[in-house]
């Protein structure tokens, strides 16, 4: 992993439901992530959350995905 590429994780099932219902949305509103980028944790399936956290001088930001095939 390079030190300038945002660190890729898996969110937990149950977290990754929580966040939907805080959001309103469902998981095919996400944007979305191919199964076969080179970031993607090894034990990404496809539905899977995955959250992106991004660091800047000024913060933290985090994004989040779903998984496609």
């Amino acid at each position: 992993m390079h030190v300038l590429q945002p660190k890729h994780s898996i969110v937990e099932p149950e977290k990754a439901k929580k966040l939907l219902e805080e959001l309103n949305i469902s998981s095919m509103q996400l944007p979305k992530i191919k199964k076969s980028d080179s970031y993607l944790p090894k034990e990404a399936n496809v539905g899977d959350v995955i959250k992106i956290e991004r660091k800047t001088p000024e913060a933290k930001i985090i994004f989040y995905r779903v998984v496609i095939p």
